[in-house]
């Protein structure tokens, strides 16, 4: 798990959202690590992965399109 992770997270922030999402992307962590970790169901955390691969998918997707 990140260092810069707190389990007393009372607020999660976008920037800790992400760099949650990164870390499991990353094999840093497994959402099931990260549950247990943070006190959260697997769906949430696989919720977030999901929207991330959506949103990286789309920036793809923008990137190719601007090119040609």
């Amino acid at each position: 798990m990140c260092v810069t992770m707190d389990r007393s997270i009372k607020r999660w922030t976008a920037k800790r959202k992400t760099a949650q999402v990164i870390a499991i992307i990353q094999g840093e962590t497994t959402v099931a690590a990260a549950g247990r970790f943070f006190d959260l169901t697997p769906s949430e955390i696989e919720s977030r992965v999901g929207d991330a691969k959506r949103g990286m998918d789309l920036e793809g997707d923008r990137g190719c399109s601007a090119a040609t």
